[in-house]
């Protein structure tokens, strides 16, 4: 188990070595808040919450340069690839991943902002165990280093998570939870470059 932030704080991506983390996976999840509804067959099914993880990136001046999420899923550096989108919530676990290779992001790129939007306007008082977490991918096993539970909720359809910041040769990241308005990633992009 990782460690445990809270909005705001941050932590160096660096192993207990001193070596900084190469390979890393954002897992995005959620949970309906929403109690099911009664089927026709007197079952009860589940209401869906379909969000879309996306990460924007940007330079040190606080430029876009570029962004993955559903519709593009790398950057253009190739570094950063999104596992796909979900479409229901539904499931244990990570609903959408992105991988990173930290040492092949564009040296133009200082930030990564990782962002939940909800493209069918589904509320985030609608959404219960939020999370954003990250997973060192070239350990063995895949340990998860780091995790922000999201405690907020209200009638918006975006969050800002967190962020990756580029710090010399060593990444951190960081706990945002900033709520926002937006369908899309390029929709909450000034909020997004507003938590650098």
């Amino acid at each position: 188990m990782g460690l445990s932030l809270q909005k705001g704080q941050s932590l160096s991506l660096t192993k207990q070595n001193g070596d900084s983390l190469t390979n890393v996976r954002l897992g995005l999840g959620w949970d309906s808040a929403v109690p099911a509804k009664k089927g026709f067959f007197g079952g009860s099914k589940t209401v869906e919450i379909d969000l879309d993880a996306s990460a924007l990136l940007f330079d040190a001046q606080g430029q876009h340069l570029d962004t993955v999420f559903f519709n593009q899923l790398s950057s253009k550096d190739g570094s950063i690839r999104h596992t796909g989108d979900n479409l229901t919530g539904e499931g244990d676990g990570d609903d959408e991943t992105l991988t990173v290779n930290l040492p092949n992001v564009s040296a133009a790129v200082a930030h990564i902002v990782f962002v939940i939007t909800s493209y069918s306007q589904q509320t985030f008082d609608m959404v219960q165990n939020a999370f954003c977490r990250v997973i060192d991918d070239s350990a063995a096993g895949s340990p998860e280093v780091a995790r922000y539970d999201l405690t907020e909720s209200g009638r918006y359809t975006a969050m800002v998570m967190s962020k990756l910041s580029r710090n010399g040769n060593v990444w951190n990241f960081q706990a945002i939870g900033t709520p926002a308005n937006g369908r899309t990633p390029g929709e909450v992009r000034g909020a997004a470059a507003a938590a650098l």
